[in-house]
């Protein structure tokens, strides 16, 4: 189903992404993608167990630069050829893709290497560290004509297709707001064995290597803006500061940003790193329910009607409380927001969102992982899910520019890319 918008009738590109990819799936029977993975860190080995489970799937070349993570993937994958040098795994004739899981920084160079010599690319999210590199590796991928995935795998949570289906059939009304956020409670530290390896171990906490907060996570959440709005902000506000962790990092622990569309409504993303009380999600309000996607809850506005003593009780407490001057009208309690949600799905599998290097259910993953090899074998970029990407990069690292230029700024037209899903 589709959502009428101002271009006509506008079809959600979830669900094209799952049905291209089941096409694929049948056309790549048969076949192996040898693929080098660049970056055999946690990210890096989360994808390992993924790529242990698909059997088109055949890691021919390992790289990394840390000893230690080349180490660790040597051993699940004896046969595969090391490498410390990116542009050495590239260029081995037996590679036909690469799976990049470097720190963000890396992402663009090795990306836009791997298209230019004739491979396939696999990038984790975000896409690039500069706005100014998402482009060039959109128009790299248009030019080479080669497969080029973005490691954003809410595009094969089932929830999420699910969660975008109703909204497209009109289940919530007219949509008015979608707020995004992110809390956890940890320093995002790992361990360093000697101090001249900080800055390769805990490279999210420097700029030159991390767009911190809005890059890690909110580039999964900001795909809600061209996913439910159709459409691209006009302008961009955002705070960020670092308000508990005061250890020498670069990138904020507390951000808050709000993308305002030229119809009027907003996105927001908030993240805080010292309270993880509310944990993750993204909502979706509409003028008749709201949805929480990421625990893949409905709750409609009007609720089914109460049992009868509770109407009973209701209608005595509204006589006593009617009579109780209150600012404004008079007190009538809210019941809504008490309702339990109601399950969009059977089965539904959720985590907490402490922890993107790897859930502990199928957060949709694999399923990416699954989709890039068989699109190597075949050789046929999945459509629209680089502009995806492009867009979801774009608006994460706008999102950093107007927090640390404190104030509104403009969406960059000269980085409108065509996108059949935007209207």
């Amino acid at each position: 189903m589709g959502i009428v918008g101002g271009s006509g009738l506008i079809l959600s590109s979830l669900p094209l992404f799952h049905s291209f990819a089941e096409s694929l799936s049948e056309e790549a029977k048969g076949g192996k993608a040898k693929l080098a993975l660049i970056g055999t860190g946690s990210r890096g080995m989360y994808h390992v167990n993924n790529l242990l489970q698909i059997p088109q799937a055949e890691v021919v070349a390992i790289c990394d630069i840390y000893q230690p993570h080349l180490d660790n993937a040597a051993k699940v994958f004896p046969k595969a050829k090391q490498y410390k040098n990116y542009m050495d795994a590239i260029n081995d004739p037996q590679v036909d893709g690469v799976l990049i899981s470097t720190p963000l920084y890396l992402h663009a160079p090795i990306s836009l290497a791997a298209l230019r010599a004739g491979k396939h690319a696999f990038c984790e999210k975000a896409m690039a560290r500069t706005i100014e590199q998402c482009k060039e590796m959109y128009e790299t991928y248009k030019e080479t004509g080669k497969v080029l995935y973005i490691g954003l795998q809410r595009l094969f949570d089932p929830k999420y297709l699910k969660g975008i289906e109703l909204i497209d059939q009109g289940v919530l009304g007219e949509i008015v707001d979608i707020r995004n956020f992110w809390y956890r409670n940890n320093d995002w530290r790992r361990p360093v064995p000697e101090p001249s390896l900080e800055k390769l171990i805990n490279w999210r906490l420097y700029k030159e290597y991390s767009g911190g907060l809005m890059t890690e996570l909110a580039a999964h959440q900001l795909q809600l803006g061209t996913w439910v709005y159709k459409s691209l902000p006009d302008y961009i506000a955002g705070f960020g500061d670092n308000i508990f962790w005061k250890d020498g990092r670069e990138v904020y622990d507390s951000v808050s940003v709000i993308y305002h569309y030229p119809n009027g409504l907003r996105m927001t993303f908030e993240s805080i790193i010292s309270n993880k009380h509310y944990g993750m999600d993204e909502e979706v309000l509409g003028h008749k329910a709201t949805l929480e996607l990421a625990k893949g809850l409905l709750y409609m506005e009007d609720i089914a009607p109460a049992p009868g003593i509770q109407q009973l009780i209701n209608q005595i407490e509204h006589k006593i409380f009617d009579h109780v001057s209150f600012a404004g009208p008079s007190w009538v309690p809210e019941t809504a927001s008490n309702t339990k949600g109601k399950p969009i799905m059977d089965n539904l599998q959720v985590h907490d969102g402490s922890n993107t290097t790897g859930a502990s259910v199928d957060d949709g993953s694999k399923g990416l992982v699954e989709a890039y090899c068989n699109a190597v074998i075949t050789g046929k970029p999945m459509p629209m899910l680089v502009e995806e990407a492009y867009y979801s990069g774009l608006l994460a690292l706008l999102g950093n520019q107007a927090m640390e230029e404190r104030r509104v700024i403009e969406f960059p037209q000269d980085y409108r890319i065509p996108y059949q899903n935007i209207k």
